[in-house]
This record gives C-alpha cells, sequence and structure tokens, in this order.
C-alpha cells in the first residue's frame, strides 16, 4: 500500500499573486499552530476573505482603512493581524513588496487539540470556538506581538494546502463581512454547509 503524501507549509512565494485567487485556492486547507510545548493545534480553513487595495474600495475609504492598508504593503507571505474592535484578526500578506493586500482567514473547523484551544477559549459549544476571525486567534493562543512580519512557513504557525482543490459545488462565494465600501464584491469563500462558518451575515448580497 503506498505511503500517504504528507504535505509540505506553503512558502511565501504561494502568496505572491492576486489574493482573490489565492484565497480561493486556499479553501479546505489547515491552519496549524505548534505549542512551545510542542502540542499541534490545527483547523480546517472553511472562510477566507480577499483584501486587494489597488481595485478594493474597502481598503482605501477613510483614514483608519488607509494607514490599515499601508501595513499590508510587505512582502508576500508574511503574517499580519488587523485589529477589529479592539480583538485581532488574522491575515496572510500577499502580492508583491510595496502593494496592499491579503487573505483574512475568517473561521476554521478545529481538528488536532481541541483540548488545548479549549484552555485558551472557553466556551460552552464547541461550534462557537473558531467560527470567527478573533475566536480563532485566541483559540490558537496566539501573540500578534511575536507573529506580525513573520514569514508564513514559520515551524509554529503554517499553512497546509488542501489535499485537492475544493470543487466549486462544496464552496459558496458571497460579499464580504462588516465593510461599507466595496461590499459587493464577491471575495469571500466558504465550505458550503459547514458549521464552523462565522454566523455573520455578508455586508450585501450578490446579484444572481
Amino acid at each position: 500500500m503506498p505511503k500517504e503524501t504528507v504535505p509540505e507549509p506553503l512558502r511565501p512565494a504561494h502568496f505572491a499573486g492576486d489574493p482573490v485567487e489565492v484565497a480561493r485556492r486556499l479553501l479546505g486547507g489547515k491552519l496549524v499552530r505548534v505549542t512551545p510545548e510542542g502540542e499541534r493545534l490545527s483547523g480546517r480553513l472553511v472562510e477566507l476573505e480577499a483584501y486587494d487595495c489597488p481595485r478594493d474600495p474597502a481598503c482605501t475609504a477613510g483614514r483608519f482603512h488607509a494607514a490599515r492598508s499601508a501595513d499590508m504593503a510587505v512582502a508576500p507571505g508574511r503574517w499580519l493581524f488587523w485589529t477589529a474592535h479592539g480583538h485581532p484578526l488574522l491575515q496572510v500578506s500577499c502580492r508583491e513588496e510595496g502593494v496592499a493586500a491579503s487573505v483574512l482567514i475568517r473561521a476554521i473547523e478545529p481538528l488536532e487539540g481541541v483540548g488545548r484551544m479549549l484552555d485558551y477559549r472557553p466556551v460552552t459549544r464547541e461550534r462557537d470556538l473558531t467560527n470567527g476571525p478573533a475566536k480563532l486567534v485566541y483559540a490558537l493562543g496566539l501573540n500578534p506581538a511575536q507573529i506580525a512580519g513573520t514569514p508564513v512557513d514559520r515551524p509554529d504557525l503554517f499553512l497546509l494546502p488542501p489535499g485537492a482543490p475544493l470543487p466549486d459545488a462544496e464552496v459558496e462565494v458571497t460579499a464580504r463581512i462588516g465593510i461599507k465600501e466595496g461590499r459587493n464584491l464577491p471575495w469571500r469563500f466558504t465550505v458550503r454547509g459547514n458549521p464552523w462558518v462565522s454566523p455573520a451575515a455578508p455586508s450585501m448580497e450578490l446579484m444572481p
């Protein structure tokens, strides 16, 4: 019986392109965190959003968003954090250095280390553990100050690609969450019917 191939962590160069395309390819992959004690925590990527500032009104509307966009204009494949309502949100930089673009990780389905995740973020319903961008940051015990700006393939925090691309029938494409400008862009990708997708409604339903 052939030995199962273990996927390699995605390298920074993987994120050098269009964040909309990167987000779609990433869906169904895995986010892995290794604790200082060596315990592995992981979750399936079930909800992602793309931000591409050269053509994205959500990036440039208002002084706050313009400043935040500038922080995204780093080399591709770096961990970054947004702050929304005082909470950190995990993202990965895309495109070339000097261009603000990223993929925001909005939700994961817990796979490994659920007990430790519950220590970091106690919840009554396991479904509420990682079904939101700030929730997953807390559940994985991430420290933004230690992670921001570092390569996406660091040994204690990395991404694995899906075993095979998800077929379109298993993917739901919607507008993004919680934005006023660019709210009708179809740049949010979720695993259709997955219970760990965040419960928030898209900012605008897309036209058929």
